[in-house]
């Protein structure tokens, strides 16, 4: 059911904010803190916005490119639609665009983009709508059709004019919205933070208490406490030594944050909203239990490459090639892929390690290393080279040629 076929069936009906059936239909339901979950309160969130950011930022950086299956191999094609993935729209970088998606798919679970075709059913843009603003049903007849509202107008198309990549959850209709099935983990979070805050912003304590056994006057208390702040307060009076006379006692009060457990709950917060977004929390600057899963920070960076990243950019994979792709060019052999090989740009070790594996064993050439490189083809490059390694034991140049026995030059030598 839409959004608006609910509010129509609501019609009749009063309701406010603090109505938790209105929080579920727009897909925010009240957590059991009372604090309203949207995307600007999970993004206010440190976690929550490196965790997106990270998740975001790294899946735009990737190249996403065309290839054939051509003899059961994966080559690079030319293909329209490679200029498409490049330049998506006249306004948006491929960075731009994929960030803005994987933003989408992070926060509501779903990411969309208005497809621009010519006449000939060629795509010339895809421009992304915001999640929140998109209301998905099943029409009569089977189709799925959109509708949302874009600079005060009503838009609508069905599937073959939008690209919807869904999120967790399989439904055709869209995926599963973290903000509304985690709304109680984002609320605790921010019901810490905002704890936090009245903490350290009002102050949980005073510095200390200043105490005797009578009664003071009306006029006293005023008088003390004005000739404490002028002889004690502020930074220039610290280490000033402090007179008291007529039974007068001064006790000071130190404020720990472990006695109200506020820094074991904003830790925990930090590794509940990583658990949510699939990131290890050191990967967001959280330092705590480094080495909890794997063996180490290494383990730790290819565990998030092969259960975060890849069903992220798997998802986006496929729907790029169902929707966007003719079936003859499915029937082709046509494919997408990101390029994970990116991440290895900033680790000179690694990359020179995977040049190494795949020169060694004749899978890469030296100038298809070189173009990777950014650098010019040398003569000879084109050949695959191995070293000779594991050969029979009967062409091992020491024992003779074809097992016969030793030459006389190699007898001589040993």
């Amino acid at each position: 059911m839409s959004i608006w076929s609910s509010v129509y069936k609501w019609a009749g009906r009063t309701f406010g904010l603090a109505d938790a059936e209105l929080y579920d239909m727009l897909g925010g339901a009240e957590p059991v803190t009372k604090e309203v979950v949207t995307s600007s309160s999970v993004l206010g969130l440190s976690a929550g916005w490196a965790c997106v950011s990270l998740l975001s930022g790294t899946i735009s950086s990737l190249s996403c490119d065309v290839y054939q299956k051509q003899n059961g191999i994966k080559v690079r094609a030319t293909h329209d639609l490679q200029s498409i993935l490049e330049d998506p729209n006249a306004d948006q970088t491929e960075v731009d665009f994929w960030e803005q998606m994987s933003l989408g798919l992070e926060l509501w679970g779903n990411a969309y983009a208005r497809i621009d075709r010519r006449k000939d059913g060629g795509i010339i843009a895809l421009t992304p709508i915001r999640p929140d603003a998109v209301s998905v049903e099943r029409a009569t007849g089977g189709r799925i059709r959109y509708t949302w509202y874009a600079e005060g107008k009503r838009e609508q198309c069905f599937e073959d004019g939008m690209f919807h990549v869904r999120g967790k959850g399989g439904s055709a209709l869209g995926g599963m919205s973290p903000i509304h099935f985690l709304r109680n983990s984002f609320g605790t979070a921010q019901a810490v933070e905002r704890s936090a805050g009245a903490t350290f912003g009002n102050g949980i304590r005073p510095s200390g208490i200043l105490s005797t056994e009578r009664t003071l006057t009306g006029g006293q208390r005023p008088q003390l406490e004005q000739l404490m702040a002028e002889k004690h307060q502020g930074s220039i009076n610290t280490g000033r030594p402090m007179i008291l006379d007529d039974g007068m006692k001064w006790e000071s009060l130190s404020f720990k944050p472990e006695e109200a457990q506020m820094l074991e709950s904003r830790a925990f917060a930090v590794e509940d909203i990583c658990r949510a977004f699939d990131v290890p929390p050191f990967m967001i600057g959280h330092t705590e239990k480094v080495t909890s899963w794997g063996s180490g920070l290494e383990q730790q960076i290819l565990g998030f490459q092969k259960f975060a990243l890849r069903k992220r950019l798997k998802k986006i994979e496929k729907a790029i090639v169902k929707q966007l792709m003719t079936p003859e060019d499915r029937r082709a052999g046509y494919t997408v892929s990101f390029n994970i090989e990116d991440l290895l740009r900033g680790d000179s070790k690694a990359r020179a390690a995977f040049y190494g594996a795949l020169l060694g064993a004749g899978v890469m050439t030296i100038n298809e290393v070189r173009a990777l490189e950014g650098l010019p083809p040398i003569e000879g490059g084109d050949v695959p080279r191995m070293q000779k390694q594991n050969v029979p034991i009967n062409q091992v140049d020491g024992l003779g040629h074809n097992g016969g026995p030793p030459m006389e030059d190699d007898d001589e030598q040993a």
